[in-house]
């Protein structure tokens, strides 16, 4: 889906907010079949993401680990008010989905906002402050407050769809048409 041909289509503007997703997963990282035992064939769902993945154009490794977000999702907030929003959306995605890159470390984090021309040094201080740790719990209380339990959660007004979806979907989403 180009999110960009959405906007102009029906003229919005998109305001994207953070959950949390596993929050309680140290910042070390947890192994996949350790957070979901007994509960989830972790080597079909990782086949099932890649296929999906695969067909819509994007880049993804199967990975045997899952890593806090929370960093990621700080300091996402201070990137998009350095006007970055979307290119970090995108190398966070790649550097976690396509490389395998444990997006939790400072260090990985820092180093993507090095790539897109921040200063790395600002980018560490904004996360040993938490500068931003109020505006991500108000992203997540939001979160809670209408619902959402899994990601990507696509909210219009009052309606949702959940998971990677086609243009048309959003499309109905937006017209307010039956999903089913």
């Amino acid at each position: 889906m180009r999110i960009e041909q959405l906007c102009r289509e029906f003229d919005l503007a998109l305001r994207w907010t953070v959950f949390p997703l596993h929050p309680e997963t140290p910042f070390a990282g947890r192994e996949l079949t350790d957070l979901f035992p007994g509960r989830m064939d972790v080597p079909k769902v990782m086949a099932d993401l890649k296929k999906l993945a695969e067909g819509l154009g994007l880049p993804f490794q199967t990975r045997t680990h899952t890593y806090n977000s929370r960093h990621a999702q700080e300091l996402g907030k201070w990137v998009e008010q350095q006007g970055q929003g979307d290119a970090f959306r995108d190398a966070v995605y790649y550097a976690y989905f396509a490389e395998g890159r444990n997006i939790a470390k400072p260090g990985e984090l820092t180093a993507i906002c090095a790539s897109l021309g921040l200063s790395a040094p600002d980018a560490l201080q904004v996360l040993e402050e938490g500068r931003l740790a109020k505006a991500v719990d108000g992203d997540w209380e939001r979160a809670r407050t209408i619902g959402v339990s899994s990601v990507p959660t696509h909210v219009y007004e009052h309606r949702a769809l959940v998971g990677f979806q086609e243009y048309s979907a959003f499309q109905q989403l937006i017209r307010g048409r039956s999903l089913a």
